[in-house]
């Protein structure tokens, strides 16, 4: 990976074609081990609230940005939001109720089901996962469906491999691995089906996941589970209100 601040138009198709765009840049190394030292510290110390598996492990750290300075300063740094323009346009949000966790893939019994981040196409999201460590298909990288964003909504977020019509066109065997080296970010349309791949080793597989949305220029009021990272939220309904709070937020 190189250590692009712009995406190209050709790297906007390959994701609006494909549902997911390997970024550009890597997150600094020192960066990456100032995130994995904050990671397995609240890991060790079971720093709620956290995800347990059947195992009684802590697999999942919950509410990434209430923690350490350190997730907040990484997820909103300059060179993740320039590259997000390219595809949220100047004025992006960063989403605290979905997503917003650290995870350890750990070797399991149960294999992951395909899911999407979101239900809908109306209201998107942008999925970034921030891997911290290296991640190959022996240690279950991300593995996903390319095109299955431009498939029709379902009410159902989880298990989507086992609805009717997906079982039936067999689209599980169509999935591919996304191996990531530590520091990569992969960007992914919400509505790609994907999963976590299985891990057969000893080691963990710890990522990072934040979703991230362009601003609502039809929304008249402040989304409170949103908290703006680039640009400014603005109304443009054509319903003759206006509102501008100056609320604005520039790349440093």
């Amino acid at each position: 990976m190189g250590t692009e601040t712009c995406l190209t138009p050709e790297q906007i198709r390959h994701f609006r074609h494909n549902g997911y765009l390997k970024l550009p840049t890597l997150l600094p190394a020192e960066r990456v081990e100032q995130l994995r030292r904050a990671v397995t510290q609240d890991v060790k110390d079971a720093v709620d609230p956290v995800v347990r598996d059947s195992d009684d492990r802590v697999v999942r750290l919950s509410k990434l940005l209430d923690r350490d300075p350190i997730f907040r300063q990484s997820v909103t740094d300059d060179r993740v939001l320039e590259l997000l323009s390219g595809l949220l346009g100047p004025h992006i949000e960063m989403v605290h109720n979905r997503h917003n966790h650290a995870t350890l893939n750990l070797a399991h019994r149960n294999t992951d089901h395909f899911h999407r981040d979101v239900v809908q196409w109306s209201r998107s999201i942008v999925t970034i996962i921030f891997y911290l460590e290296e991640t190959h298909l022996d240690n279950g990288c991300t593995q996903l469906i390319p095109g299955t964003h431009l498939l029709p909504g379902v009410d159902v977020l989880h298990r989507i491999d086992e609805n009717e019509w997906v079982a039936a066109a067999k689209l599980g065997g169509q999935a591919i691995p996304v191996p990531m080296p530590a520091g990569g970010m992969l960007a992914i349309d919400s509505l790609v089906f994907h999963r976590a791949g299985p891990n057969q080793t000893d080691d963990t597989r710890m990522s990072m996941t934040i979703g991230y949305r362009s601003v609502d220029e039809l929304a008249s009021v402040d989304d409170p589970t949103t908290e703006l990272v680039l640009g400014r939220r603005g109304y443009m309904g054509n319903d003759g209100r206006s509102r501008n709070d100056g609320d604005e937020r520039t790349t440093r």
